[in-house]
């Protein structure tokens, strides 16, 4: 039963740091998501405030990107 204590550790510590690694990745991607949305929103604002877009047609593209 001694053998399997440093064997129980070694995972708990390999788990937990494959844990971080794993979150830490998943909140560069929601970086790169947002600043996309960002860039778009910018991107249909432009595009209203030239008058290809009516004011409807963007709150009906905001709502599309941002979700419910």
């Amino acid at each position: 039963m001694r053998r399997r204590r440093p064997l129980l550790c070694a995972a708990a510590v390999g788990g937990g740091a494959y844990l971080a690694g794993k979150s830490r990745g998943s909140t560069q991607q929601r970086e790169t998501a947002n600043d996309d949305t960002i860039t778009q929103l910018q991107q249909l604002g432009q595009l209203r405030d030239q008058g290809v877009l009516t004011d409807e047609e963007f709150a009906a593209q905001k709502a599309r990107l941002l979700g419910p």
